[in-house]
């Protein structure tokens, strides 16, 4: 299946999830991610502000805030930044997404941890996300561990995967944990 198609098909499912289904959805999905060593032994963790397409982390970034360090991207050009989470400053930023204000950016490799959002995923490791590539730039410049979280239907067969793409070193869906290295 071409890239195109996953993305469309994927989209389709999202848009038939009810919302009770997303928050069940989310709530298993996080309390399969707290159960891990990568997040159990992380204090530093980069999180995603999900949108309304995505698996929800807005409940999870605030039963967490406090006890673990997190952080979020911010779109900067081509590129993401890393700022902390704090949820007074946060503003509508580059497609939509509520990104952090302020200066006080974080090299990649302060990072313990990768929360990664994506269309699709598959059984090797593979990511596809919406196209423009700000998360594997990011990911080729840190060391940290990168688990990537979805819906159970987000699983694929096979993702065509390119030279720059970035693997996961875990993928957790509400039903399935897939491990790689």
């Amino acid at each position: 299946m071409e890239k195109s198609e996953i993305r469309r098909k994927i989209k389709a499912m999202r848009s038939m999830l009810l919302e009770a289904e997303k928050m069940s959805a989310a709530d298993e999905v996080f309390e399969q991610l707290e159960q891990t060593a990568a997040f159990l032994l992380a204090d530093r963790i980069l999180m995603y502000h999900s949108l309304p397409d995505e698996l929800s982390t807005h409940r999870f970034l605030d039963k967490w805030h406090g006890r673990k360090s997190f952080f979020l991207p911010r779109v900067n050009g081509v590129n993401l930044e890393i700022l902390p989470y704090d949820e007074s400053r946060l503003e509508l930023g580059a497609f939509h997404i509520e990104e952090p204000t302020g200066e006080n950016t974080v090299s990649p490799d302060e990072i313990e941890l990768v929360i990664v959002p994506a269309v699709a995923y598959d059984r090797a490791g593979n990511r596809l996300g919406r196209g423009k590539g700000f998360y594997d730039r990011l990911l080729s410049n840190t060391a940290a561990t990168k688990v990537g979280i979805g819906y159970e239907f987000q699983i694929v067969d096979e993702i065509p995967a390119e030279p720059h793409d970035v693997k996961m070193d875990m993928v957790i869906t509400q039903k399935t944990v897939l491990r790689f290295k």
